[in-house]
C-alpha cells in the first residue's frame, strides 16, 4: 500500500499543493508552524475521514475559502485507487475511484495508516479516553462494521443519558423507551466488547515480541483489556448481554442520581504491564516510550496480517522524542517494507541509512520544494 501523489486545495495553510512521493521514505523538513504537520494530518484525514488534531472539520478549510479538498492516487495490491475527501461548511463527502460513498464508514479502510506523533507517547500515561480512542481508530481501519456498531452505540448512549437526566432526583424511571434503548444499548455494547477482546489478542501477539526486542530481552509486555469488572471474554454474546443487564440494574439508582450511564464500553480501560508492573504508574519514561513504540510497530504488523498488505506509516515529529537506540530500532524495522512519511526540523542528528536515502521536502510558510 502506498500513496504516489497528493493534491491539497484550500487545506489549512495550503491554497494549492501537488506532491509526488517515494514508495519508501519521504521526509518533510522545516521549522515549527510552517505546515509540515498539516501535510501529515491531510494524509490521516484521507485515511480516516477525520483529523487526529481537531474534531471541527471547518478548521481544516483554509480561512478565506468555502471548501477544502484532499485528493490522492493510492496504490493497493490490486492496482490504482484514487481517493478524495471534500470538506465544506455543510459537511464532508468522500469518493473512492471517483464514486461518492453513501456513508463515511463505507469509505474508511481504503487507505490504512499508522500515525505516530508525540501525543502518542501519552497513550500509556494519558487518560483512559486516549486509549479508548486508540482502540476505536485502529479496529475501525480493519473493520468498517465496527465503526457502524460504535456509532450506533454512541447514539443509544446519548439517548439513554438524555432520559436519565430527565429523571434526575427521582426514585425510579417509568419510561418504556428507556427500556427499549437499554436493550438496544446492551446489544451494541456486546458487539463492541467482543471485537475489542479479539483486537487486543492480536495486538498482544505482535506487541509482546517487539517490546522484548526493543528492550534487549529484558522486559515482557502484557496488554490487558479491562471492560466491565467480572466480564469473561470466553462468554457467549447471550451471557455477556445477561451480565450487562444485571450490572445496569445494580447501578440504576446511581445512574439516575448522576444523570449518566455508568456501565458500558465507553468506560473501558487498557492496562500495560511490564515485568508484572503497571507501566502507567510504575514505569520509567523509557519504559513508557518503549511500550508506545511497541504498540505502533505492532499496529503495522496487525494491519498487514488482517488486510494483506502493510499500511502507510506517518511519523510526525517523533524521531526527536526517541533516543538513538529506539530511533534506530524503529527505522530498521520499517526499512524497505513500509512507505513512511516523516516530519522533522532537521535530519542532522539522525544517522541512519534509511533517512539518508529518503526523498526530502523543504517546508516554508505553506510552500513545499524538493
Amino acid at each position: 500500500m502506498r500513496i504516489d501523489r497528493l493534491e491539497l486545495l484550500n487545506y489549512r495553510n495550503y491554497e494549492k499543493l501537488e506532491l509526488e512521493f517515494s514508495p519508501e521514505i519521504n521526509v518533510f523538513i522545516g521549522e515549527n508552524a510552517q505546515g509540515k504537520t498539516n501535510i501529515m494530518e491531510a494524509l490521516y484525514v484521507l485515511s480516516m475521514a477525520k483529523s487526529h488534531r481537531s474534531s471541527n472539520d471547518k478548521e481544516l478549510i483554509r480561512w478565506d475559502a468555502e471548501y477544502g479538498k484532499i485528493k490522492a492516487d493510492v496504490y493497493r495490491k490490486y492496482g490504482k485507487l484514487p481517493l478524495e475527501i471534500t470538506l465544506s461548511k455543510k459537511g464532508k463527502t468522500a469518493k473512492v475511484n471517483h464514486l461518492e460513498q453513501r456513508r463515511l464508514s463505507d469509505y474508511i479502510g481504503q487507505l490504512n495508516v499508522v500515525m505516530f506523533a508525540p501525543e502518542d507517547l501519552h497513550l500509556v500515561k494519558g487518560s483512559p479516553q486516549v486509549r479508548r480512542r486508540f482502540i476505536d481508530m485502529e479496529i475501525g481501519q480493519i473493520s468498517p462494521v465496527y465503526l457502524h456498531d460504535l456509532l450506533t452505540y454512541q447514539k443509544l448512549l446519548k439517548q439513554r443519558n438524555h432520559i436519565l437526566k430527565q429523571h434526575y432526583g427521582k426514585q425510579s424511571i417509568n419510561d418504556v423507551m428507556f427500556d427499549v434503548y437499554t436493550d438496544q444499548f446492551i446489544e451494541a455494547a456486546v458487539k463492541i466488547i467482543r471485537k475489542r477482546f479479539h483486537f487486543m489478542e492480536l495486538l498482544q501477539k505482535w506487541a509482546a515480541p517487539i517490546h522484548q526486542g526493543i528492550s534487549r530481552g529484558l522486559e515482557q509486555l502484557e496488554i490487558r483489556y479491562q471492560p466491565i469488572s467480572g466480564l469473561d471474554p470466553e462468554w457467549t454474546p447471550e451471557e455477556m448481554a445477561s451480565f450487562l443487564q444485571k450490572k445496569l440494574l445494580e447501578v440504576r439508582k446511581r445512574e439516575i442520581d448522576r444523570g449518566v450511564t455508568l456501565v458500558g464500553p465507553h468506560r473501558d480501560e487498557l492496562q500495560f504491564i511490564v515485568n508484572g508492573y503497571d507501566v502507567q504508574t510504575y514505569g520509567s519514561q523509557g519504559q513508557q516510550r518503549t511500550t508506545a513504540l511497541s504498540l505502533k510497530l505492532a499496529e503495522i504488523e496487525l494491519i498487514k496480517q488482517e488486510v494483506g498488505e502493510p499500511p502507510v506509516l506517518l511519523l510526525d515529529d517523533v524521531l526527536s522524542e526517541l533516543d538513538d537506540y529506539r530511533q534506530s530500532h524503529l527505522l530498521n524495522t520499517i526499512r524497505g517494507s513500509v512507505q513512511t512519511f516523516v516530519t522533522t526540523t532537521s535530519v542532522d542528528g539522525i544517522q541512519h541509512e534509511t533517512i539518508k536515502s529518503a526523498r526530502l521536502f523543504e517546508v516554508t510558510k505553506g510552500t513545499v520544494k524538493e
